[in-house]
This record gives C-alpha cells, structure tokens and sequence, in this order.
C-alpha cells in the first residue's frame, strides 16, 4: 500500500509540472493539449512497463494511475461541449481515447 501512495505522489506531481511545462506551448490550441499529451504519455509509459513485467503496483497503479486523469480529461471535454465547441469535442475526445489505445499497444510492443 505504501508504494502505491509513493508512486501516487510521484505521478501527481510529475502531472502537475508536466502540465504547467505543456501550458505554457499549447495554451492557444482549440483543445486542451497538455493534458492529452500527459494522457498519451502514461498510456505508453503502463504500455512498457507492462511489456516488461513491471509487476510493481507502485508503477504500474500508484505512479501512472496518478499520472494520467480520466476526470480532467472528462471535465475539459464537458467544458467544450458547453461552450457549443462541438468540432472541437469530438476531436478532442477521440483523440484522448484513440491515441492512448494505440500509445499503450505502442509502449507494449516495445
């Protein structure tokens, strides 16, 4: 349990700075890129870890469970959806789940 919190801790931060870098190139984009980015990372990243045996639930649930976010993910695409950014939406959602899909099987053919 305590190597779930620290890898928790870990990937929460690791988002959190990864996420301010990314802000700072992607804050003209029509969709919220830093946190796709930060998605279609940790999906690649659980992707090789789990090609190569990390069995560590520190890694693999703490650290890129915290990592990535399905809730931010969740309420930026409930924000374009209500400002009518209908386009903008779908691209982003299908991007989020396609993309992390196919970074994942990336990451585990690796």
């Amino acid at each position: 349990m305590m190597y779930v919190a620290l890898g928790g801790a870990l990937g929460a931060w690791c988002r959190y700075k990864l996420g301010i870098w990314l802000m700072r190139w992607t804050k003209q984009s029509p969709v919220p890129l830093s946190i796709l980015f930060i998605n279609w990372l940790g999906s690649f990243g659980l992707g090789i870890a789990l090609a190569h045996d990390v069995q560590s639930v520190g890694v693999t649930v703490g650290f890129f469970g915290a990592f990535t976010t399905f809730s931010t993910f969740s309420v930026e695409a409930i924000q374009l959806l209500s400002h009518k950014k209908y386009k903008e939406a779908l691209l982003y959602v299908g991007a989020s789940i396609v993309g992390s899909i196919c970074l994942f099987q990336a990451g585990f053919m690796l």
